[in-house]
């Protein structure tokens, strides 16, 4: 047998020893790559559209009590699977069961035709998933194609695309051709 640094030869302590700390490594691995296996890489959250196109996206976020996602795409679907808005959260946490808050948001909303409709900018804002309504206490703005409207705070229900802002409302109209156009008449 081979002589340790020691000296001392391959005894039955030493053989005890170093069959004890083998067991501790390969038991030690196992623990470890087991825990890696549960963890994965901390990514983008993101929701596809699910299998059902009657299903409510904004009600399934995957996100659990208490914990916070960067960069959280949601798509919003109609009852038919058409898409009807889009949310992009700068982050979002979910405060509980039925609430979800909101960091820098900005929405797009398209009509029935898949075209861009209203961008809706959200400094914070929190969605009951249960109304489905959507409330800031901060100022939100709103952007169509023919005008911007702002306000200090703004409830927006997202099924019936219908909102309401409140506290020094400014409105600017950028496409007034249609508002001046005169009415044709057949005489």
């Amino acid at each position: 047998m081979l002589p340790f640094r020691s000296g001392c030869s391959a005894c039955w302590s030493c053989l005890v020893w170093l069959t004890s700390i083998a067991l501790f490594v390969l038991i030690a691995a196992s623990h470890v790559s087991g825990q890696s296996k549960g963890h994965k890489k901390k990514t983008r959250a993101s929701a596809t559209p699910s299998a059902s196109p009657g299903e409510q996206n904004l009600t399934n976020i995957p996100l659990p009590i208490g914990h916070e996602a960067k960069g959280l795409v949601l798509p919003d679907f109609d009852g038919e699977g058409h898409l009807r808005g889009k949310f992009e959260a700068g982050t979002a946490h979910r405060i509980d069961e039925e609430h979800v808050g909101f960091q820098h948001l900005k929405i797009t909303t398209y009509t029935p035709e898949s075209q861009p409709d209203l961008r809706i900018d959200m400094r914070t804002s929190v969605l009951d998933l249960k109304t489905r309504i959507l409330s800031s206490q901060e100022r939100t703005t709103i952007q169509r194609s023919d005008f911007n409207i702002a306000g200090d705070s703004v409830q927006f229900d997202t099924n019936t695309r219908t909102g309401r802002l409140i506290g020094n409302v400014k409105m600017v109209i950028t496409g007034q051709s249609h508002l001046t156009a005169k009415p044709t008449t057949n005489e």
